[in-house]
């Protein structure tokens, strides 16, 4: 990962108006504090202004995701336009956003119908034991 054209080790503090660029198969996550997290997938560059509230990126190549922010994340991208992203959304260098939000929803379904289903099957289970009256206690 470089930051401002130098090469970055893990932990290493940006200050505002950095650029960050990340080679092949390499991701970034951006710690900036109470403004938010952010991820930039491989062959991304962006350029980052922030205080404390807000994050103004310019993303020139790849893409970025918004893992958490308590304050806006604008994004302008290649097209000219700024789109204000919240958390779990993502925006590629050409101006497409994605909501990671919705696909989050399908698996939702199908850990619930598999809950449901165990929970079934221990009703069915209980009910059709065998009613053996005996009761162990530690008590005396």
């Amino acid at each position: 990962v470089m930051v401002n054209g130098e090469a970055s080790k893990s932990g290493r503090s940006i200050f505002s108006s950095s650029t960050i660029t990340t080679p092949d198969e390499t991701t970034a996550t951006l710690g900036i504090g109470k403004a938010g997290r952010l991820e930039l997938d491989p062959n991304s560059s962006v350029n980052v202004v922030f205080d404390d509230s807000s994050v103004d990126a310019e993303l020139t190549s790849g893409q970025l995701t918004v893992l958490g922010s308590l304050g806006t994340v604008k994004v302008r991208t290649n097209d000219g336009k700024t789109t204000t992203l919240n958390s779990g959304d993502s925006i590629t260098a050409s101006g497409q956003a994605q909501s990671k939000k919705s696909g989050g929803s399908k698996n939702y379904w199908i850990w619930a119908l598999v809950a449901a289903g165990a929970a079934v099957a221990i009703i069915i289970a209980v009910s059709q034991s065998n009613n053996n009256d005996t009761v162990v206690s530690p008590n005396r």
